[in-house]
C-alpha cells in the first residue's frame, strides 16, 4: 500500500492498538494516534509515533481512522462525542475501521448514521492475541457492504493477512462474539484440566505435553498452555476485557431466548478472578482462579 497524503488515525493505544500501529509502521504508513489516557499517548510517542490530544484532532487530519477501543460506548464517543472525530469544524474523515469487539446492534445503528453522512464504516474485529496481531497472524472478521470493503481493502490487508467477510454492519461483531465464545471456553477448559491433573499428581508441564499429543489439542493449548505452565501472565489479552465480551454474548443470547450455561459459568469464574485482583492479567491467568475454586470442607 502506498503512503496516503494524510496519516491514518488510530484511536485506542492499548494492546490491540499498539499491535495495529506496528502493522501500519511495517507497511510504511504514517500513523497519528490518540488515547483518552495521557500515559498511553506518551508511551506511543516514545515509540516514535505521532500522538494527538483528541479524537477531534484526528478528524481534522485523517481521512481514514482505525478504532481499537475497549467497547462500543468508546467507539460512539470517539466518533460522535463532544470531542469526537465528527466534532471538528471541517472533519476530514471519510472512512472508519473498527477493530474493537462490540455490541452488534449499536454498531449497526452507528453504521447507518455514518452512511447518512456519506461516511464508510467497516467492522473489523481481530481474532487473535495482541502478539498474533502484531505478527500479522490474526484473522479479521469483516462486517460491511462490498463497496466499502473494496475501498478499505488495501489498509485491511496491512493489518491482517487473513480476513473473512461475514456480512453487513453488525455481523462482524456477531461473528467475533461467537468465535470468542469457543476460544474463551477452550482456555477455561484447558485451565480446568490442568488443575484437575495437578490434583491427581500430574505436573502441569507433563499435562500440557499430554494435551498436545492427543485429540485434546487445541489452539488455546498451543497459545496459552506454556503461559499457564510457567505462570507467565503479562497480558496479550486481558481477563477483564474477555468478561466484557462474554457479557455481550450472554445479552445477545438472551435476546434470542437462548441459554449459554457454559458461558454463564465462565463469566462467574472471570468475575471471581477480577475480584481476586487478576483482571489485568492475561486470559491464561484464569488457571489461578480455578486453583482457588475449592469445595468447602463438610462439617462433621
Amino acid at each position: 500500500m502506498t503512503a496516503s497524503k494524510s496519516p491514518v488515525g488510530l484511536i485506542g493505544l492499548g494492546l490491540v492498538g499498539q499491535a495495529i500501529a506496528q502493522r501500519l509502521r511495517a507497511a510504511g504508513i504514517a500513523t497519528l494516534g490518540h488515547d483518552i489516557r495521557a500515559e498511553a499517548r506518551a508511551a506511543f510517542a516514545a515509540q516514535g509515533f505521532a500522538a494527538a490530544d483528541s479524537a477531534c484532532a484526528l478528524g481534522e487530519r485523517c481521512e481514514t481512522v482505525v478504532l481499537a477501543v475497549f467497547d462500543t460506548g468508546g467507539v460512539i464517543d470517539s466518533v460522535e462525542g463532544a470531542a469526537g472525530l465528527l466534532s471538528a469544524t471541517a472533519p476530514r474523515t471519510q472512512l472508519l475501521i473498527d477493530c474493537s469487539t462490540g455490541d452488534p446492534d449499536k454498531l449497526q445503528a452507528l453504521a447507518g448514521r455514518l452512511a447518512a453522512r456519506g461516511l464508510g464504516f467497516v467492522e473489523a474485529p481481530l481474532s487473535g492475541s495482541s502478539e498474533q496481531i502484531a505478527a500479522g497472524q490474526a484473522t479479521m472478521l469483516v462486517g460491511t457492504d462490498r463497496a466499502t470493503l473494496a475501498r478499505a481493502a488495501p489498509l485491511l490487508d496491512c493489518i491482517a493477512a487473513k480476513r473473512v467477510h461475514v456480512g453487513g454492519a453488525g455481523m462482524g461483531a456477531r461473528a467475533k462474539l461467537a468465535t470468542n465464545l469457543v476460544l474463551g471456553l477452550n482456555r477455561a477448559v484447558l485451565a480446568e484440566g490442568m488443575v484437575f491433573a495437578e490434583r491427581l499428581g500430574i505436573a502441569p508441564a507433563a499435562f500440557l505435553e499430554l494435551v498436545l499429543a492427543t485429540p485434546a489439542r487445541s489452539g488455546a493449548a498451543e497459545a496459552k498452555g506454556r503461559m499457564m505452565v510457567e505462570e507467565r501472565f503479562a497480558p496479550q489479552s486481558r481477563i477483564r476485557q474477555h468478561l466484557k465480551d462474554v457479557d455481550l454474548m450472554l445479552a445477545a443470547a438472551a435476546d434470542q431466548g437462548q441459554a449459554l450455561p457454559l458461558s454463564q459459568t465462565h463469566a462467574a469464574l472471570m468475575r471471581a478472578a477480577i475480584a481476586a485482583g487478576d483482571g489485568e492479567l492475561d486470559n491464561a491467568a484464569i488457571v489461578r482462579q480455578l486453583r482457588r475454586e475449592r469445595i468447602p470442607p463438610t462439617s462433621s
